[in-house]
């Protein structure tokens, strides 16, 4: 695939990162990620477009308009992955790899929060390694792009 952009994404909530239950998130705020993202991006000649939102629809936007012009997709759904079918579906039509990536592990927290209906159409997930998180998030990407 020749495209050199990868599609950050990230769901609601997420842009009180650093503010928000930093005893479970960390205190890093998005834009310390997306440094990290695009560090780790630029290393293998990718270019980043990041989009936060608290609306569905707006990602599911993002997605559909990644088709054909995006090489991968990093997304944080935040509570969307556990109930967001309309962003499952958008990814499930995007033609490139997808990497799911949580800050915490949903699986060790309250039981509500251990299903992800964006897994299922997920390249695969990382979970659990906080700030790490991301910059494994996008290698991840960049292997299975083969790059």
């Amino acid at each position: 695939m020749t495209n050199q952009t990868l599609l950050v994404l990230s769901g609601p909530n997420l842009n009180l990162l650093g503010e928000r239950q930093p005893d479970v998130y960390g205190n890093e705020t998005l834009a310390d990620h997306l440094a990290v993202v695009e560090a780790a991006a630029a290393d293998h000649g990718l270019e980043v477009e990041h989009l936060q939102s608290n609306h569905e629809g707006e990602l599911v936007e993002a997605i559909h308009s990644a088709r054909g012009r995006c090489a991968a997709i990093v997304i944080n759904p935040g509570a969307f992955t556990h109930y967001a079918w309309a962003i499952h579906d958008a990814l499930a039509a995007f033609d490139g790899p997808v990497v799911e990536v949580h800050l915490s592990n949903p699986a060790s927290r309250e039981p509500w929060r251990h299903t992800s209906v964006v897994a299922p159409v997920a390249s695969g997930s990382i979970a659990g390694f906080g700030a790490d998180g991301y910059r494994l998030a996008v290698q991840a990407a960049v292997a299975l792009l083969g790059r």
